[in-house]
């Protein structure tokens, strides 16, 4: 009899454990449901110093380089427009992406075109 109702105990307990994780999980901020963009932010500088390492290798020129951050305003615009509402949806999110794909490839093609300027040197002192 002490055994059927130490189980029942637990079994109760369990459901109890469970059923305030699951409330907890709709009262999440908007943060925790996805407002937040973390990796769209990371990636936007991890291409913004591959734009500039290629200027200054010389490997991009100033219309390239010019077209290239106006791509990457555009991306910055529609995260910040995504996430205006609190919660960026799948289909922002996946707008974002497919905007920072296609930026991350015009960056590769016109870094490796062929079309050079001179290299940009910092003056020395």
């Amino acid at each position: 009899m002490f055994k059927l109702q130490t189980t029942s105990a637990l079994a109760l307990a369990s459901i109890l454990s469970l059923a305030s994780v699951a409330a907890s999980a709709q009262t999440a901020t908007p943060v925790e449901r996805g407002a937040s963009t973390p990796h769209i932010a990371q990636k936007q500088d991890r291409q913004q110093q591959r734009i500039d390492k290629a200027a200054a290798s010389g490997g991009l020129n100033a219309a390239e380089t010019n077209r290239l951050d106006k791509q990457e305003t555009h991306i910055s615009n529609l995260q910040d427009k995504a996430a205006a509402d609190g919660t960026v949806t799948a289909k922002e999110r996946s707008r974002v992406r497919s905007a920072e794909r296609r930026t991350n490839r015009h960056i590769a093609r016109q870094a490796h075109d062929g079309q050079t300027t001179a290299p940009t040197t910092t003056p020395q002192q």
